[in-house]
């Protein structure tokens, strides 16, 4: 089933979009990333998958005649994997010079953030982690892990994606 475009989002203006982050859900976990990387947001759409790729690397979408790499987020965060249904959507997303699509479980809100309320993760021992997630914040009493999307891959993985 091919849905329309959620939402657009126009972050032309810098200062409408600093300290402002879209947050989703991935495994009942609530996530933000900076606005200044989502491109839009769009429903699930039929995916075609390219033989041989990661289990993340779902396919391809055509989005209005561009060719997007779409991954599981889920998966990509070693999370167990589910049926998409009527909240799945796909955050597109430049990563770099790549533009990607993310498959997220729903998205939930887009939120200013004082940085000085964000706190750094906490250590783990599994440095992959501290990688892409760059702070922890509790907004009306939800605990929201930023994440800096720019970091979900390796420059090797980039380039598997863009290939």
């Amino acid at each position: 089933m091919v849905r329309h475009v959620y939402k657009s989002i126009d972050t032309t203006s810098p200062e409408d979009t600093d300290n402002k982050f879209l947050t989703f859900f991935c495994d009942n976990q609530i996530f933000g990333i900076p606005i200044v990387h989502v491109v839009q947001i769009v429903g699930m759409q039929k995916i075609t998958s390219i033989p041989e790729s990661p289990d993340y690397a779902k396919g391809m979408i055509n989005l209005r005649g561009s060719i997007i790499p779409v991954i599981d987020t889920r998966l990509r965060l070693k999370k167990p994997e589910i049926q998409y249904d009527e909240r799945t959507c796909i955050i597109i997303s430049n990563i770099g010079e790549l533009t990607t699509g993310f498959i997220v479980d729903g998205v939930d809100e887009v939120i200013g953030v004082n940085q000085d309320l964000i706190i750094p993760p906490p250590k783990s021992s599994v440095d992959t982690v501290n990688q892409y997630i760059i702070g922890i914040v509790n907004i009306q009493n939800k605990l929201v892990l930023i994440m800096d999307i720019q970091k979900l891959f390796t420059p090797s993985e980039i380039e598997r994606l863009r290939q």
